[in-house]
């Protein structure tokens, strides 16, 4: 069975989580999209298949093969077999994503948390640099989506601090898109 997953959103950022040999990689033919379920009362990253496109992210093993541990975390998504380039040959990797018929474009009662974007960007301005998180809006569909100012009391579980430059990279990004 498959040991790896590929993240492209806030797993993104090594901060919210533990998971051992993480390393950057490129997923092709996939693009993130902002996504609201019935499941979840917020607005998520999902992707979207997409031959033209290719999205940066962390490729990880799952810790012990627990994937029960890792769908809770993901909870809302299924997981979908894939590969990325690893050193000389192909390596399998499970990407999750909201299945087609659950997923709903974010509206003002469901919106995208800026807590929650905030930790994916840092990720991406970690892993990537400022080019890592500008790829990120560009390879990126729903922006017309509502987005709650949160930072002042995140509701983003897994929220992080992000310094002042990060948070105009994330608002610069917004600005943009």
């Amino acid at each position: 069975m498959t040991r790896h997953f590929f993240g492209y959103g806030s797993l993104v950022n090594r901060a919210t989580h533990n998971y051992p040999n993480a390393k950057a990689a490129t997923l092709t033919g996939w693009r993130r999209a902002w996504v609201h379920t019935a499941v979840r009362p917020l607005a998520y990253l999902s992707v979207i298949r997409d031959s033209s496109c290719s999205i940066q992210g962390l490729v990880a093993e799952v810790p012990g093969g627990d994937w029960a541990a890792l769908d809770a975390r993901e909870y809302g998504y299924t997981r979908h077999a894939d590969t990325v380039p690893h050193d000389t040959s192909p390596l399998p990797v499970h990407i999750y994503a909201v299945p087609a018929a659950a997923a709903r474009a974010p509206v003002a009662a469901h919106p995208i948390l800026l807590s929650y974007l905030d930790t994916v960007i840092q990720g991406f301005l970690r892993e990537y640099g400022p080019q890592g998180a500008a790829h990120f809006f560009e390879t990126t569909t729903g922006w017309n989506a509502p987005i709650l100012n949160d930072r002042a009391a995140p509701r983003y579980p897994r929220a992080q601090s992000l310094t002042d430059a990060e948070r105009a990279v994330v608002d610069e990004g917004l600005a943009g898109v």
